[in-house]
């Protein structure tokens, strides 16, 4: 399941990220969102991890919790429509 998670502090590292959600479970990957500019954080990231029942822990863990000075959000992340979609 691939999780988005948002306002997290433009100081957060990858590895921070990371290290929030695995003690939920395993992780297929992480990613934070960086300005191609600049190189910086642009506040947000995604991470997917295998189990469902998991990645729904660490949902319901981490949703509201203050981390680095920002309260975070982590929800579901939306699949983007393909080109063929017609939604």
């Amino acid at each position: 399941m691939k999780l988005l998670i948002r306002n997290l502090s433009r100081d957060t590292t990858e590895a921070q990220l990371h290290a929030l959600f695995a003690p939920f479970g395993a992780i297929q990957y992480c990613n934070l969102v960086m300005d191609s500019s600049t190189g910086a954080s642009k506040g947000f990231g995604f991470v997917e991890m295998p189990k469902a029942g998991d990645a729904k822990a660490a949902m319901k863990s981490l949703n509201n919790k203050e981390v680095a000075g920002s309260r975070i959000r982590v929800k579901k992340a939306e699949d983007k429509p393909g080109p063929t979609d017609n939604s």
